[in-house]
């Protein structure tokens, strides 16, 4: 029998894949339930914009062709849409395939790469399996710390520093003055990967144009998703924004015309209508804000957040509070999940969803503690 964990490189060695667990329709079945919202993965729940799937369709009939001009067509709708040239557009299936793409462009063994503390998990991994070194840096006040990232990035002279903004899992967002100074503290040889996946639901007067950083030939490579806002998480489709003198490399590593031509109609029709997006946002705002004011009147503490989630400090076991809500036909991500016991992450839905949510957390939350009540209450009367 062949032993391949002595053939793969040994920097694989010791890393766990990513596993998604149960779907939901395995849990609809183990729960009894009938329905079950799934607020767990920060999902667009709204779906696909009008038009798309019939756009979609419409692409099937060339599905014997290879994509390579589909891929010319949807460098310039999103070169139009975000007012900067084709040349800098890298499409590809989804931002976590770019995350690995990128780390095989940059990273050599040794190497070391700066990661701030909490974000989302697959920069570390990514990095690690290439070989490098990752230097964790806490944030301060659940939010990036900028400084203490470009101090780090010195210190061990990073060939990266992968940044989340907004960030996943607080929904924070990296101020404009604390940007540029990251950007002025990098040492030499070193980039900074952003990885953009929520910045559409950002109000466009804090959203910062990181493309005009690209485009100034700053060291900065722009990771973006139709994941979230444009509802297309199940079609797997993102572009990096890269300078034109960089693109070419990127594609050198992952592998040729990599989106599929579904894929690719699906990004054209959404970006038809920008106005959506907007619309969207404003919705998403809305149904954000809601849930919560509504979180804090049942003496939960919601975080500020600029994206499609909100972190929640619950007060209670959170791996318990999941199971509550699960068992309720609400899906959330616990804490535990992404090293915060004690808050859970919650996708953001529709107004009378987000009340619902609050209704079922209050109630669920009251059940843990009366029952945590009743167990000292019976280890006492054993005492």
């Amino acid at each position: 029998m062949t032993d391949w964990s002595t053939l793969v490189r040994p920097s694989l060695l010791g890393l766990d894949p990513y596993r998604p667990g149960p779907g939901v329709e395995e849990l609809k079945e183990r729960y009894g339930l009938t329905e079950l919202a799934k607020l767990n993965w920060n999902e667009g729940l709204l779906g696909p914009f009008p038009g798309v799937s019939e756009a979609v369709l419409a692409e099937l009939d060339r599905a014997w062709m290879y994509p390579e001009h589909a891929y010319t067509d949807f460098r310039e709708a999103v070169a139009s849409w975000l007012g900067t040239s084709p040349e800098l557009i890298v499409p590809a299936h989804g931002v976590q395939s770019l995350i690995a793409t990128v780390a095989h462009a940059f990273l050599d063994p040794g190497d070391s790469v700066v990661v701030p503390s909490p974000t989302y998990g697959l920069y570390a991994q990514v990095s690690s399996a290439a070989g490098a070194h990752v230097e964790t840096v806490p944030g301060r006040d659940h939010r990036h710390d900028p400084e203490a990232l470009g101090a780090a990035a010195c210190r061990v002279g990073a060939r990266l520093i992968w940044l989340c903004d907004p960030n996943n899992p607080t929904g924070s967002i990296v101020k404009r003055d604390e940007w540029e100074a990251l950007l002025d503290a990098l040492p030499e040889r070193c980039a900074v990967v952003v990885d953009e996946a929520y910045a559409e639901y950002v109000h466009p007067e804090r959203r910062l144009r990181r493309e005009d950083d690209v485009e100034a030939g700053r060291p900065v490579i722009v990771l973006r998703t139709f994941s979230k806002i444009f509802g297309l998480a199940g079609l797997r489709l993102g572009y990096a924004v890269a300078h034109e003198s960089l693109a070419p490399y990127l594609d050198v590593v992952q592998e040729p015309f990599n989106v599929n031509r579904a894929a690719l109609a699906a990004g054209r029709a959404s970006l038809r209508q920008p106005g959506l997006v907007d619309e969207r946002r404003r919705e998403n705002e809305v149904a954000r804000e809601t849930l919560a004011r509504l979180l804090r009147e049942r003496g939960v503490e919601p975080f500020p957040s600029e994206a499609n989630f909100l972190l929640v400090r619950v007060g209670v076991d959170d791996l318990a509070l999941a199971e509550a809500l699960l068992r309720r036909g609400l899906l959330v991500r616990p804490g535990s999940d992404f090293g915060m016991p004690g808050y859970i992450r919650v996708t953001i839905g529709a107004v009378p969803l987000m009340e619902r949510l609050a209704e079922e957390l209050g109630s669920a939350i009251r059940e843990i503690l009366n029952g945590d009540a009743d167990q000292q209450l019976e280890g006492a009367s054993h005492a």
